[in-house]
């Protein structure tokens, strides 16, 4: 309780964000999320039935009140649609804390950052609270902080690679100048990834098609939910210098 998860002015236990795509079923989803321990978990305003009650709606299986909805702006390349969709969350649901992506092309879904800082500084103005899918580039992550988002998210590789985190050295820098939280997010393919970007020192790891696409979902949820405890654990006991040469465990010198 002490190690609470904080963005902005709101408050978390887990330090893992789940997002809701790309399960078989909405059983299934929220099956998975309360294996992975997390509280807040994203939804695709664009694709995701939260309004029409003729159709199965999250709601009914997720309980909005219990955890907290994360609307994303996935599938908008320009920062009107962005702007469309995330007022129209606001408006229908009242979420304020909000996820940005704006993205480039279809192939990489790569962030398209000049429309993302566009809209960003937009969103800001109108006292959203501002999470932002980004690319792992330091100047851009600071550019972002000083319009006002809440969180930088920066991703570790492609969107639904697997690839993990490649570039561990942009996302340390990116770690070390912010004063805003840090959360990988996209190309996380196994529990290893996780636990590595939590011991790089990032205060968050959101997670999707690793979980969802897993051949048990609910099972990766949980290795999900540990990888992150371990890896904050890690990073927070302060970890060892690493050294090319052997070294003695011990001190001393035998007598022979």
């Amino acid at each position: 309780m002490k190690d609470l998860f904080r963005v902005g002015k709101y408050k978390f236990k887990s330090r893992l964000i789940v997002g809701t795509g790309k399960y078989k079923n909405f059983s299934e989803t929220a099956k998975a999320i309360k294996a992975s321990g997390a509280d807040m978990v994203t939804v695709a305003v664009r694709r995701v039935n939260i309004t029409n009650k003729k159709e199965p709606l999250l709601m009914d299986y997720i309980n909005p009140k219990k955890i907290r909805y994360l609307p994303n702006t996935a599938g908008c390349f320009n920062s009107e649609d962005a702007l469309r969709v995330l007022r129209l969350a606001r408006d229908s649901g009242g979420w304020n804390l909000v996820k940005l992506e704006v993205l480039g092309d279809q192939e990489t879904l790569y962030p398209n950052m000049e429309e993302t800082l566009k809209c960003a500084k937009i969103l800001v103005k109108e006292k959203f609270d501002v999470m932002v899918y980004c690319s792992d580039d330091p100047i851009a992550c600071k550019q972002l902080e000083e319009i006002g988002v809440v969180a930088v998210m920066p991703l570790g590789s492609l969107i639904g690679s697997g690839h993990g985190i490649p570039n561990k050295n942009n996302i340390k820098l990116i770690k070390k100048r912010s004063k805003v939280p840090v959360i990988v997010d996209a190309g996380i393919g196994c529990a290893s990834d996780a636990s590595i970007a939590m011991e790089l020192g990032c205060d968050g790891v959101l997670v999707n098609s690793a979980i969802a696409k897993a051949s048990k979902p609910i099972l990766m949820a949980e290795a999900m939910k540990l990888a992150v405890e371990a890896g904050r654990l890690s990073y927070l006991s302060g970890i060892m210098e690493k050294s090319f040469l052997a070294k003695n465990s011990t001190t001393h010198k035998r007598k022979i």
